[in-house]
């Protein structure tokens, strides 16, 4: 009964310990007797959940039936709660999360690629042995998102196996996809620029 139309994140690429600040607008096909549960998650290391930092969540509602939007802003990772802080595994690729939940039942999540790095290029070529958290940046592949749905049995009659009605294809529509494994290291990336990256080339 809930499509997401668009994300957009507001100042990206951005410094790392920035804000981030999406701009989220979504369809309703009916009227909801409750209000959305939004989250946006930090993917700290590929080999545990334990290091996943809930960076923010948020209630949307009333909703009614049609496209609705909102403004999700979230605070930057706590640098204590990541599994390291040795350059070599700060610098590179992992993933940012959305969630959206009805009635504590998510329904669906959408995944991104986080490429962190620094401008400097004294830096890319020597980081050093300490992370100079004021000189790192992220460029999140807002472009590329990996969006996976769960049926939900919403609101008292309706039915967990709907299917939303095809959708154009463009920046405007999000369509099922595998969310992408988080990937914590990466060699240091090329000069950023968000329509150049890829990816498929990111994962290799």
């Amino acid at each position: 009964m809930v499509n997401i139309r668009n994300i957009e994140l507001v100042s990206n690429p951005s410094r790392f310990d920035d804000e981030y600040h999406f701009r989220i607008k979504f369809e309703a096909i009916a009227p909801l007797a409750e209000d959305l549960e939004w989250r946006l998650i930090y993917v700290g290391s590929a080999k545990s959940e334990e290091y996943d930092q809930e960076l923010d969540s948020c209630m949307v509602g009333p909703i009614p039936a049609g496209v609705n939007a909102f403004d999700f802003q979230a605070p930057a990772p706590q640098h204590h709660l990541l599994p390291s802080v040795e350059p070599e595994e700060i610098l590179g690729v992992t993933v940012i999360i959305i969630t959206a939940s009805y009635r504590d039942k998510e329904f669906v999540r959408v995944g991104y690629y986080v490429n962190t790095y620094y401008e400097d290029e004294e830096l890319k070529e020597n980081p050093g042995s300490v992370v100079q958290w004021d000189k790192l940046y992220r460029n999140v592949l807002i472009e590329k998102p990996k969006v996976t749905r769960f049926q939900n049995p919403w609101d008292t009659g309706a039915s967990g196996s709907f299917e939303s009605p095809d959708q154009p294809v463009g920046t405007d529509a999000y369509h099922s996809s595998p969310l992408p494994p988080p990937i914590a290291k990466a060699a240091p990336p090329p000069a950023p620029s968000a329509d150049a990256m890829d990816v498929d080339a990111l994962a290799a």
